[in-house]
Protein backbone atom coordinates (compact mmCIF):
# COMPACT_ATOMS: atom_id res chain seq x y z
CA UNK A 1 0.00 0.00 0.00
CA UNK A 2 1.17 3.42 -1.32
CA UNK A 3 0.45 6.27 1.41
CA UNK A 4 0.49 9.54 -0.34
CA UNK A 5 1.51 12.87 1.68
CA UNK A 6 -0.92 15.06 2.85
CA UNK A 7 -0.88 18.18 0.49
CA UNK A 8 -0.17 21.66 1.84
CA UNK A 9 -1.26 24.97 1.02
CA UNK A 10 -0.81 28.87 2.36
CA UNK A 11 -3.63 30.80 3.11
CA UNK A 12 -3.51 34.56 4.06
CA UNK A 13 -6.71 36.21 5.25
CA UNK A 14 -7.50 39.95 7.12
CA UNK A 15 -10.09 41.01 9.28
CA UNK A 16 -10.17 43.20 12.88
CA UNK A 17 -11.59 44.40 16.09
CA UNK A 18 -14.18 46.82 15.16
CA UNK A 19 -15.39 48.96 17.81
CA UNK A 20 -17.61 51.26 18.77
CA UNK A 21 -18.09 53.89 21.53
CA UNK A 22 -21.48 53.00 24.10
CA UNK A 23 -23.60 56.08 24.77
CA UNK A 24 -22.93 55.46 28.65
CA UNK A 25 -19.03 54.71 28.87
CA UNK A 26 -17.16 51.74 27.26
CA UNK A 27 -16.51 50.02 24.64
CA UNK A 28 -18.12 47.12 22.28
CA UNK A 29 -17.05 45.38 19.68
CA UNK A 30 -18.60 43.47 16.84
CA UNK A 31 -18.29 39.57 17.12
CA UNK A 32 -19.94 36.70 14.64
CA UNK A 33 -21.10 32.90 15.87
CA UNK A 34 -19.92 30.77 13.29
CA UNK A 35 -21.93 28.05 12.02
CA UNK A 36 -19.44 25.48 14.19
CA UNK A 37 -20.70 27.93 17.22
CA UNK A 38 -17.50 30.02 17.57
CA UNK A 39 -17.63 33.06 18.67
CA UNK A 40 -15.23 34.68 16.33
CA UNK A 41 -13.38 37.93 14.91
CA UNK A 42 -14.95 39.27 11.32
CA UNK A 43 -12.39 37.59 9.03
CA UNK A 44 -11.47 36.16 5.59
CA UNK A 45 -9.48 35.59 2.33
CA UNK A 46 -8.08 38.51 1.06
CA UNK A 47 -9.23 39.00 -2.88
CA UNK A 48 -7.11 39.33 -5.81
CA UNK A 49 -5.91 42.81 -6.05
CA UNK A 50 -7.15 43.75 -2.74
CA UNK A 51 -5.16 44.91 0.22
CA UNK A 52 -5.40 43.38 4.07
CA UNK A 53 -6.33 46.97 5.26
CA UNK A 54 -9.78 46.55 2.16
CA UNK A 55 -9.78 42.96 3.13
CA UNK A 56 -10.48 43.36 7.10
CA UNK A 57 -13.20 46.25 5.94
CA UNK A 58 -14.88 44.19 3.54
CA UNK A 59 -14.89 41.13 5.81
CA UNK A 60 -16.40 43.35 8.60
CA UNK A 61 -19.17 44.46 6.36
CA UNK A 62 -19.98 40.55 4.98
CA UNK A 63 -19.96 38.90 8.49
CA UNK A 64 -20.44 41.60 11.32
CA UNK A 65 -22.96 43.73 9.22
CA UNK A 66 -21.60 47.00 9.71
CA UNK A 67 -19.14 49.65 8.11
CA UNK A 68 -15.84 50.62 9.53
CA UNK A 69 -12.91 52.14 9.00
CA UNK A 70 -9.24 50.71 9.65
CA UNK A 71 -7.49 52.55 12.79
CA UNK A 72 -4.08 50.37 12.24
CA UNK A 73 -2.85 47.38 12.05
CA UNK A 74 -2.74 45.03 15.45
CA UNK A 75 -0.51 42.16 14.57
CA UNK A 76 -0.80 38.70 12.85
CA UNK A 77 -1.95 35.68 13.53
CA UNK A 78 -0.81 32.47 12.31
CA UNK A 79 -1.66 28.92 12.48
CA UNK A 80 -1.98 25.30 11.35
CA UNK A 81 -4.92 22.85 10.30
CA UNK A 82 -5.58 20.54 8.49
CA UNK A 83 -8.61 21.37 5.95
CA UNK A 84 -11.19 18.69 5.28
CA UNK A 85 -13.62 20.79 2.70
CA UNK A 86 -11.96 19.54 -0.13
CA UNK A 87 -12.07 16.06 -1.77
CA UNK A 88 -8.52 14.95 0.03
CA UNK A 89 -7.66 16.34 3.69
CA UNK A 90 -5.16 19.52 3.21
CA UNK A 91 -2.57 21.11 5.36
CA UNK A 92 -3.11 24.56 5.85
CA UNK A 93 -0.53 27.24 6.85
CA UNK A 94 -2.84 30.24 7.76
CA UNK A 95 -2.27 33.75 8.30
CA UNK A 96 -4.76 36.45 9.31
CA UNK A 97 -3.45 39.84 9.31
CA UNK A 98 -5.53 41.76 12.14
CA UNK A 99 -6.62 45.15 12.63
CA UNK A 100 -7.91 47.59 14.38
CA UNK A 101 -11.34 49.18 12.80
CA UNK A 102 -13.64 52.49 14.19
CA UNK A 103 -17.63 51.60 13.44
CA UNK A 104 -19.22 54.04 11.22
CA UNK A 105 -22.48 52.80 10.31
CA UNK A 106 -24.73 49.79 9.72
CA UNK A 107 -26.08 47.39 12.14
CA UNK A 108 -25.05 43.63 13.31
CA UNK A 109 -28.65 42.68 11.43
CA UNK A 110 -27.54 42.72 8.55
CA UNK A 111 -24.80 40.04 8.17
CA UNK A 112 -24.65 37.62 5.76
CA UNK A 113 -25.31 34.05 5.63
CA UNK A 114 -21.36 32.64 6.11
CA UNK A 115 -22.25 33.02 9.91
CA UNK A 116 -25.33 32.64 12.63
CA UNK A 117 -25.15 35.92 13.93
CA UNK A 118 -23.51 38.83 14.64
CA UNK A 119 -23.74 41.31 17.68
CA UNK A 120 -21.88 43.74 19.92
CA UNK A 121 -20.95 43.23 23.20
CA UNK A 122 -18.69 44.67 25.80
CA UNK A 123 -14.88 44.69 25.13
CA UNK A 124 -13.86 42.46 28.21
CA UNK A 125 -16.83 40.05 27.68
CA UNK A 126 -16.16 39.88 24.39
CA UNK A 127 -12.64 38.84 25.12
CA UNK A 128 -13.97 35.99 27.48
CA UNK A 129 -16.15 34.70 24.82
CA UNK A 130 -14.40 34.35 21.68
CA UNK A 131 -13.38 31.25 20.62
CA UNK A 132 -9.35 31.01 19.97
CA UNK A 133 -6.71 32.79 22.27
CA UNK A 134 -4.74 34.46 19.16
CA UNK A 135 -8.26 35.94 18.69
CA UNK A 136 -8.63 36.53 22.26
CA UNK A 137 -4.48 38.37 21.79
CA UNK A 138 -5.47 40.25 19.42
CA UNK A 139 -9.13 41.95 21.31
CA UNK A 140 -6.69 42.75 24.36
CA UNK A 141 -4.04 44.36 21.87
CA UNK A 142 -7.38 46.49 20.94
CA UNK A 143 -8.25 47.26 24.67
CA UNK A 144 -4.90 48.55 25.57
CA UNK A 145 -4.32 51.05 22.18
CA UNK A 146 -8.22 52.54 23.09
CA UNK A 147 -7.35 53.18 26.51
CA UNK A 148 -4.25 55.33 25.67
Amino acid sequence: MVVQAMKTRDEVSAGGVVFRLRAGGGVETALILTHEHRWQLPKGWIDEGESAAQTAVREVREEAGVDAEVVGPLGDIEYRYVSKYDAEPVRVHKRVHVFLLRYTDGSTDDHDDEVMEARWVEIGEAERMLAFKDEQRMLAKAREALAR
